[in-house]
């Protein structure tokens, strides 16, 4: 694996509708797929490995507890018009948990991944 990849593990509830999600909308690229248990889809030097229920990191852990979807971490993409971009998304069907809101350093909305994952759009005020 190339060393120049920023890698970011994502666990996931469909492998399958995660790698629709992120290379129909996001412009990620297939870089490999075992699904239902893993896959992995890279955007530039971002490296997505999808991993599902069946994965090995989808494992229990000794205590029992399970590693799930899930937390307010979140990928966030810059764009130059956040309008155009949500009105694409919506579009395409894909679900907004909130409204753009406006702030000192630009505008903000989030978004859901197939399995609940926030992904944030960011246009800066500059723009």
């Amino acid at each position: 694996m190339p060393d120049d990849l920023v890698n970011a593990r994502y666990m996931v509830d469909d492998v399958q509708a995660s790698i629709d999600f992120y290379t129909q909308h996001f412009g990620f690229e297939l870089r490999s797929s075992a699904a239902p248990a893993f896959a992995d889809v890279v955007r530039g030097r971002l490296r997505l490995p999808l991993a599902g229920p069946e994965s090995s990191p989808g494992r229990p852990m000794p205590d029992g507890c399970k590693p799930a979807p899930g937390g307010w971490s979140r990928i966030h993409f810059v764009v130059n018009d956040i309008d155009g971009e949500v009105e694409r998304l919506r579009d395409a069907g894909v679900h907004f948990r909130n409204e753009i809101v406006t702030g000192p350093a630009g505008q903000q909305i989030l978004i859901d991944d197939p399995s609940g994952k926030p992904i944030e759009l960011c246009q800066s005020a500059g723009n």
